[in-house]
């Protein structure tokens, strides 16, 4: 009878019954019990209680019963560790038995017991089964040791069992080498710096030699363990190769895919004209395409390592091209695999055998792998040019058969291959353009609206094909719209007299009527570039595409390097490194091919120690510069960026009545006697003032518009400044978009020789703001904040204030780029938000930059004529003495004064906080509104910032 029976019994009162049966003095009785007590244990019921009757039964010769009170004590000890203290003496004797089978159950038991009291107790025993004369107890206590270093690491190395382990690797027997360098290896896992695998040739060699005759899986351990070794040159790595070629003719796919890993890493050092590397490329192909015969699950597996393998050596399985056929039993899943490897094998050879195949999948059921297939087609005219004329008629002829979406995907892969071949196959556009109506998914309608874009100097109807895109433009998806205004503003470009409506339609969409961000600043971006430079929108608009690739979608080489260190493994069948899947405490560790890693280079952040020097401060909010992601703070400052749409004429006046693009129009087609923007003066503001800021406001802007573009480029504020030091309007440092909300506009100003950084913080969000802090970049003058941010009161939504930040000179410094930059990092209840700055170096000219008159005149002979520069500041209609009061505002004192030939010269010093003079000689003729200024200084990068603040300051 079967054990079956155990699993039948649900009587009551079984605990007591079980517990006189296992007390039983019958062998047989006792072990009947023990069975009955393992099944019920298995079906989920409690039969802890029975613990200290089951571990007296212990004490046996009999083999079986032994198993099954192990079986017990592994499942309790956890909630018993008091009890299982008491099997111990029993574990100790039975390791020392002279059967080999009871001292490896004794000791597999004792790695299995998770109980931190018993593990000290184990350490004898497992030390005498590492020594043991029966390899069956060695191999065992090998696995034992990396449980126990699970457990408790600090004791296993207390006790020197990681040097008993390195020893095993020398054993005789070579099961008992793959397990302890399974241990190892397993160890090493968990510590990445410890060098516990020290791999030498010698012992290279020994596993290569236990590789022959261990199991398979302890084949495909060692093999792992290979795969970390980097050979000293191409002679040992071809001697690696040579005696791990045999695994690839193994039965177990694990160990060939662990032997394809090896040879792949250790054909990186192979010279290509030897001619053992043809022979072993020749010799990874029949492998490879073994795999491929057998079941579904396996061999999508297979093909995923395939997919990594032919990026990185297509010429392996060049020849190959018939198994990656689709069959028409095939799951899905390794359908689409096939597919991605074979246009990767695709050359001009074999273009002609794959282009049938793919039409024939074109015509299947499978609606995925049909526009797959479709796709395939695209990818192989850009990859093979040679076939690109094949392909565009077999796509022609797939849009002939008006299925759906074969018709769609076949027109989005007909705009990439425009985008190779331009001026090449635009014949075929017609044909596209008969099919306009049955596009309803986004990308296809997209791509078809590009075509007309592109190519509306071709088609004669682009103004009404895209018009019927635009009646429904607000149930378009983001995709469409924003493909559909850069269509039209090409189209209008193109044909500037029949399309001004539609463009304007299509820029009063995207800019009033859209909530999507992406969309009104593409709009705002066109409208202004349309209405204030028309030639410059033509040079950007209609510029000259770059090609596209071949192969958009390879993986990125430094992670294909390191998924085919990793092959046979999860992270080869995801295509994502073990770091993005794996959690938990252990470190993952990069792996590199030894080729491409003799660079030295690291697999860390590109940036470390860079921001070594900061003070020990509280951490740092603000990362070193060129650490910040994509350099964020790296920001166009100048004009700050507006969000808000250009104010309406009046509350009354329709804006598509309305001419937009103001003179935009006459301009491009050739009649410049207009100038740009006119219509837009006093109503819009959008002609004027878009580009950098000029340094009066333009005329138009007198008008006096509500909330309009004045306001926010704060063309009005600190112009007058008659008294004391010249401070900038305030600009947007921050827009409430990049600051979830948070919005901040501020300016640098020097009062009572103290800096202040005057800020007004706005809350545009729906919550209320809190806890602001602020920190400061290392820079070139070491700024930073003299006290903290005080804002007392929370900032509610819509609401503003004025924060004024005391600054001073005694922080960390680093060189910018420029000079003047500052890079902020403001904090709040919400996030953290970076931005970037610059403060006029003005801010920095200290009140006793008064030089002596002989100090001068020696200084400036001292000084070196290399380091003079020369400039010019043009229209200042200022007379000298004004001209030196206003600088004398800003601490830049003259010192001298001399007339020459009608010419005044004002000879001027200024000192900066940190000490560096600069002296300067400024030239003023009457009537001439260009001054020439010449700086000299022993810091010479420093002349363009105080350049730029004499011109602020004379001409503000």
């Amino acid at each position: 009878m079967t054990d079956s029976k155990y699993f039948t019994t649900t009587k009551k009162g079984e605990i007591f019954e079980l517990k006189a049966e296992l007390n039983s003095d019958k062998k047989e009785k006792k072990k009947e019990a023990v069975k009955k007590v393992i099944a019920s244990m298995t079906v989920g019921k409690d039969v802890s209680a029975l613990f200290p009757d089951v571990v007296n039964c212990m004490q046996t010769d009999n083999l079986e019963l032994k198993k099954l009170v192990y079986l017990y004590l592994m499942n309790y000890a956890k909630s018993q560790p008091d009890m299982a203290i008491m099997a111990v003496n029993t574990f100790v004797k039975d390791c020392e038995d002279p059967n080999p089978l009871i001292r490896a159950l004794a000791v597999r038991t004792m790695g299995c017991i998770r109980v931190d009291k018993i593990t000290e107790y184990l350490c004898e025993p497992l030390r005498k089964c590492l020594k043991d004369e029966d390899p069956y107890v060695r191999k065992t206590a090998a696995v034992c040791v990396a449980k126990l270093h699970d457990i408790n690491a600090q004791l296993v190395e207390d006790q020197g069992f990681l040097d008993t382990l390195k020893d095993l690797i020398s054993d005789s027997n070579p099961m008992v080498v793959a397990n302890a360098v399974a241990a190892l290896s397993e160890i090493a896992e968990s510590h990445p710096n410890s060098n516990l695998l020290d791999l030498n040739p010698q012992t290279i060699n020994k596993l290569l030699t236990a590789l022959n005759e261990c199991t398979e899986w302890g084949q495909i351990f060692i093999l792992d363990c290979l795969a970390n070794y980097t050979p000293r040159d191409d002679r040992e790595s071809q001697s690696i190769c040579e005696r791990v070629t045999p695994r690839l003719s193994h039965a177990n796919s694990a160990v060939v895919l662990s032997a394809v890993k090896v040879l792949m890493k250790f054909m990186e050092m192979l010279p290509k004209d030897l001619d053992y590397y043809g022979t072993l490329l020749k010799k990874l192909a029949p492998p490879l395409v073994t795999l491929l015969s057998a079941e579904p699950e396996l061999q999508y597996v297979a093909l995923r390592n395939i997919n990594l393998i032919v990026q990185r050596r297509p010429e392996i399985l060049k020849h190959e091209m018939k198994v990656f056929f689709v069959k028409y039993n095939d799951p899905i899943y390794v359908k689409l695999e096939k597919l991605d490897i074979m246009i990767r094998l695709a050359s001009q050879a074999n273009i002609a055998q794959v282009l049938a195949e793919l039409k024939e999948y074109a015509t299947e059921v499978d609606v995925d792998f049909v526009r797959k297939a479709v796709r395939a087609i695209g990818r192989c005219a850009i990859k093979v040019e040679q076939s690109a004329e094949r392909c565009v008629s077999t796509l022609l002829d797939l849009i002939q058969t008006k299925v759906n979406y074969v018709v769609q995907e076949a027109i989005v892969v007909i705009k990439d291959i425009f985008r190779k071949y331009p001026n090449k196959y635009e014949s075929v556009i017609a044909t596209l353009c008969e099919n306009l109506d049955s596009l309803d998914e986004p990308e296809a309608r997209a791509a078809m609206i590009w075509i007309v874009g592109e190519y509306a100097e071709r088609i004669d109807n682009a103004d009404e094909l895209l018009e019927s895109f635009l009646e429904g433009f607000h149930d378009e998806s983001t995709q469409v719209q924003l493909q559909l205004l850069t269509a039209i503003v090409k189209l209008f470009l193109k044909k500037p007299t029949e399309t001004q409506e539609l463009v304007q339609q299509v820029l009063s969409l995207a800019t009033q009527d859209s909530d999507n961000p992406d969309l009104r600043d593409r709009g705002y971006i066109y409208w202004r570039l349309l209405s204030t430079d028309p030639v410059a929108a033509k040079e950007v608009v209609l510029a000259e595409k770059p090609l596209i690739s071949e192969e958009t979608d390879l993986i990125e080489p430094t992670l294909l390097e390191e998924l085919i260190c990793h092959i046979g493994t999860l992270a080869s069948v995801y295509h994502k490194p073990p770091s993005a899947f794996v959690e938990g405490s252990r470190g993952v560790q990069h792996k590199r091919l030894p080729g491409s890693a003799g660079s030295g280079e690291t697999v860390e952040s590109p940036d470390t120690g860079s921001a070594a020097g900061v003070s020990d401060a509280p951490p740092a909010v603000i990362p070193s510069q060129g650490d910040l992601l994509g350099d964020l703070l790296n920001l166009d400052l100048t004009p700050p960026a507006t969000t808000g749409p250009p104010p309406p004429a009046t509350s009354g006046m329709q804006l598509g009545a309305m001419d937009l693009l103001g003179g935009g129009l006459d301009s491009l087609m050739g009649d410049e006697s207009e100038p740009l923007g006119g219509d837009l003066g006093g109503s819009l503001g959008m002609g004027a003032g878009f580009g950098a800021p000029s340094a009066a406001p333009a005329a138009s802007f007198s008008a006096p518009v509500s909330g309009g573009l004045d306001d926010l480029f704060d063309l009005g504020g600190g112009v007058g400044m008659p008294m004391g030091a010249y401070s900038p309007p305030k600009t947007v440092w921050l827009p409430a978009t990049k600051g979830k909300g948070l919005e901040i506009s501020g300016t640098f100003a020097r009062r009572a020789g103290v800096i202040q950084m005057e800020m007004t913080l706005t809350n545009k969000a729906m919550s209320v703001m809190t806890d602001f802090a602020i920190q400061f970049n290392r820079n070139s003058f070491g700024l930073a904040p003299a006290g903290p941010l005080q804002v007392l009161t929370p900032l509610s939504p819509n609401q503003s204030i004025e924060v004024s930040l005391p600054l001073n000179t005694v922080g960390p410094v680093m060189k910018m780029d420029p000079l003047n930059n500052l890079q902020v990092a403001v904090k709040n209840n919400i996030d953290v938000f970076y931005f970037s700055c610059q403060y006029p170096i003005s801010m920095l000219f200290v009140e006793d930059g008064k030089m002596e008159r002989q100090v001068f005149l020696a200084t400036w002979k001292d000084i070196s004529n290399d380091n003079e520069a020369q400039f010019q500041i043009k229209d200042c209609h200022l007379s000298s003495d004004a001209a030196s009061n206003k600088l004398q505002g800003s601490n830049i004192f003259t010192i001298a004064k001399r007339t020459v030939d009608g010419q005044d010269m004002l000879y001027q010093s200024t000192k900066l906080s940190n000490g560096i003079w600069v002296l300067a000689e400024l030239r003023v003729q009457t009537g001439n509104p260009t001054f020439t200024v010449c700086l000299k200084c022993r810091a010479p990068e420093v002349s363009q910032c105080v350049f730029q603040s004499y011109e602020a300051v004379l001409k503000n």
